[in-house]
């Protein structure tokens, strides 16, 4: 109902999981970090926390689309079942085929055998629980035991276990121990704090068309105090108080509004005891108290500075961040993807290459004197936008993905080999370390037969292929064209612009004349670009994410700029 009148496309604090409005605050990406880690390491358990409503499914949403090609994903969402129920489910959701009754010794050996297979054709199984409060003491040990399906050398099952602060309680009693000690990566999600939930709200509106604030500072504040910086009582109240704006036709939400909001979400408060006959009783009874110590106040020692500072009221209330944090935040919510931005020039970490140099080609490998990390960096993605049609300032626009975004471009950080990077076909960015000591970063533009073209501190350089990947750092950035009005991945379901984008593409791709006008991402269009994906060797799951959008970029556009094949002319792109 409120949409139209402040001039929303849609509804910004639906409690519905639209990846549009996907908003990692520092902690959540933080947990996202610590999920990466667990898969990847060889087995063992990843354990994520938090009270109701803090993103904890959301962040496992993120990893989902993160996952790497070769993984095969079983997620259970309800997992108050028996054990043998539980096994029953994971062979379900990775079609292990299996016995109408089979016992706990037939399921188990099922998916030892399968885990088996899958492993020798060198993929790898993830189980990820939800609400894995719910699971049994039983049960989890079951669990455990899986962990123990291994070859000589690997775990064939890696368990991520997402859950309420009780799940955490469990894993501590002793008959749980061994599955304590497996967890090799845990982290606790907190609620947002003022400044996160200032961003987090901003973000939400700018994803639903408007920039402008609709509520005031003071309802902001109270907001935090009722919620405590729990995103899903913040969408609710936020949802309810924008309501009660429309209805009174004020131009944002005020303080009282908020207050009547709250009360209706979460119930009026309880009626609060007359406390004025106790309240004046206590205060005659202190001066009496007063009169009569009065006189022997000289004798009492005076107390010490740790008394008084035991003695000082804690503050309770959030404070509102200083103006240059809000100031900080609100713009880079506004501006944001829901990837993390990045630095103001982004520094794809690496670490020195395990590989045996080759034989160095000394004219490569002799950079100019006073060559270093952040020069190169600078000229490296400049000449990176060259390639794109772009003249990038570092002094106008200090946040290289920002200036991307504003270019109908994005920014993809990637691990991945030099093989990887090939298939993907874009130039990138990357960090080279000298094998006497000392990096620089560096662009590569171009590869043509057994030799690549990079430019290094303003200069074309030539080197072989085979000694590039010798020196390969395992990381670079690169950029991409997304679909107009891209927010956050498309799948069956989505709509706007960017579906009719997509079925024009492949329609292209395919040989055949694009459906009229689509703006509703259907099956037949999720399966066109799993066809897609399985041309490029990509986990085939239908949807339209970062991964899909680069293969999808370097193959169906024409006039961007590739590592290999015809070279066009870079299209000027327009903010």
């Amino acid at each position: 109902m409120y949409g139209n009148y402040f001039g929303l496309n849609d509804l910004p604090f639906s409690i519905a999981p639209d990846p549009r409005y996907l908003y990692l605050s520092q902690q959540h990406r933080e947990a996202l970090a610590h999920l990466q880690y667990g898969l990847s390491c060889p087995g063992g358990f990843v354990l994520l926390t938090g009270e109701v409503g803090t993103g904890k499914t959301t962040v496992c949403r993120c990893l989902l689309e993160q996952v790497p090609e070769q993984t095969d994903l079983a997620f259970i969402l309800n997992p108050k079942c028996t054990a043998q129920e539980l096994l029953a489910a994971i062979c379900q959701e990775l079609n292990i085929a299996v016995p109408e009754q089979a016992n706990l010794k037939q399921l188990t050996d099922a998916i030892n055998h399968h885990l088996l297979d899958t492993h020798a054709q060198g993929r790898h199984a993830v189980l990820i629980i939800d609400e894995a409060q719910n699971l049994s003491t039983e049960v989890l040990e079951q669990i455990r035991l899986l962990t123990n399906l291994e070859t000589n050398t690997h775990k064939l099952l890696q368990i991520i276990l997402l859950g309420q602060p009780e799940l955490a309680d469990k894993l501590k009693l002793p008959e749980l121990r061994q599955l304590s000690q497996r967890i090799t990566a845990r982290y606790h999600l907190s609620p947002l704090t003022f400044a996160e939930m200032q961003a987090y709200i901003a973000h939400r509106l700018s994803v639903a068309g408007i920039e402008a604030s609709l509520f005031h500072p003071n309802s902001l504040r109270r907001l935090y105090r009722l919620t405590r910086g729990i995103p899903r009582l913040i969408n609710v109240i936020c949802d309810r108080a924008l309501l009660g704006a429309y209805v009174q036709r004020l131009p944002r939400v005020d303080l009282a509004t908020m207050n009547r909001a709250a009360t209706e979400v979460l119930g009026k408060p309880a009626a609060r005891p007359n406390r004025w006959p106790w309240a004046l009783a206590a205060c005659l009874l202190a001066l009496v108290i007063g009169a009569a110590l009065s006189g022997w106040q000289r004798w009492l020692p005076a107390p010490g500075i740790a008394q008084l500072s035991q003695a000082a009221p804690v503050e309770e209330e959030p404070q509102a961040p200083p103006a240059e944090i809000a100031a900080e935040a609100a713009p880079a919510a506004l501006a944001a993807a829901p990837p993390p931005e990045a630095p103001a020039v982004p520094p794809p970490a690496a670490e020195p290459p395990a590989a045996s140099p080759g034989p160095l080609v000394q004219e490569f490998w002799h950079w100019p004197a006073g060559l270093g990390t952040d020069v190169s960096q600078v000229m490296a993605y400049r000449h990176l936008f060259t390639l794109w049609g772009l003249d990038y300032d570092p002094n106008e626009h200090p946040v290289v993905c920002r200036f991307a975004r504003l270019h109908q471009l994005d920014c993809a950080f990637q691990d991945a080999s030099l093989t990887t990077l090939r298939r993907q076909n874009h130039p990138a960015v990357f960090r080279l370390e000298h094998p006497e000591g000392g990096a620089v970063y560096a662009t590569l533009t171009r590869i043509e037969g057994e030799q690549a073209e990079v430019m290094l501190g303003g200069q074309v350089r030539s080197l072989p292929l085979a000694e590039l990947e010798a020196h390969w750092p395992g990381s670079y950035v690169l950029l991409w064209q997304p679909p107009p009005q891209y927010q956050a991945p498309l799948y069956p379901g989505s709509r706007g612009e960017a579906v009719t984008w997509l079925e024009r593409h492949l329609a292209s791709w395919q040989g055949r004349a694009p459906r009229r006008q689509l703006l509703r991402y259907d099956e037949l269009l999720a399966g066109d670009i799993r066809a897609f994906q399985r041309s490029k060797g990509l986990a085939e799951d239908g949807i339209f994410g970062p991964q899909t959008g680069i293969y999808f970029s370097a193959s169906l556009l024409e006039g961007l700029p590739r590592l290999s094949g015809p070279q066009e002319e870079p299209r000027v792109l327009h903010p």
